[in-house]
């Protein structure tokens, strides 16, 4: 098995990229990158803290519940989750963010990449109100980069294709799953943790 160890060693083994692939990222959020951003209920959020661990975690809610405040600004709503906060966390001590919009039936993704701050103004948190609450905090996102990524990987996975969705019942429940992991008594079952986390969505 050989290691590479320097940027030339891996351009030696791919293709020069297009010059199309290389000239394609934005500055700045075009009206195209706003219309993905409105259709998208579902983005993945990176993270990287100052302990040189990376962080990927899914944000979903309605379909633009991402608000575009202009060109180079994103406003987040931070919903209620798990609580350990590992992505908030991170940006506190590095705020770059790396940002994967997606839209379900859509093989296209879209790439935001900047810079992150927390926040807790009034006005924010009122713009990201769902079902009647504020979100605790805003993530406003400073906008850098931004650029459509190819179809390949979501054609080569089939993840919209319904013919190829995995049945839930092809894995243990995360109850399950997590009384092995950590040794529990009893699990949670899957009726259970989906009652439970309807009634703490928002």
């Amino acid at each position: 098995m050989t290691r590479i160890t320097s940027i030339e060693a891996l351009r030696a083994l791919y293709p020069a990229p297009r010059e199309r692939s290389l000239n394609k990222v934005l500055l700045a959020l075009d009206h195209h990158c706003r219309h993905f951003i409105g259709l998208s209920p579902l983005m993945m959020l990176a993270t990287y803290g100052t302990d040189g661990r990376a962080d990927v975690t899914p944000r979903g809610d309605a379909a633009g519940f991402v608000r575009i405040f202009d060109a180079q600004t994103l406003l987040v709503p931070d919903r209620p989750g798990n609580n350990r906060l590992d992505s908030l966390t991170n940006i506190l001590g590095n705020p770059a963010v790396g940002l994967l919009f997606l839209i379900p039936g859509i093989d296209e993704t879209l790439r935001v990449n900047g810079t992150a701050e927390i926040r807790t103004d009034p006005n924010l948190l009122d713009a990201g109100m769902a079902e009647g609450r504020r979100p605790v905090t805003m993530l406003r996102i400073t906008v850098q980069e931004a650029y459509l990524h190819c179809a390949k990987a979501f054609m080569r996975s089939k993840a919209w294709d319904a013919e190829h969705f995995v049945p839930r019942d092809s894995l243990p429940s995360m109850g399950e799953m997590l009384r092995d992991q950590l040794g529990l008594a009893t699990a949670e079952t899957q009726t259970e943790m989906l009652e439970r986390y309807k009634a703490t969505l928002y």
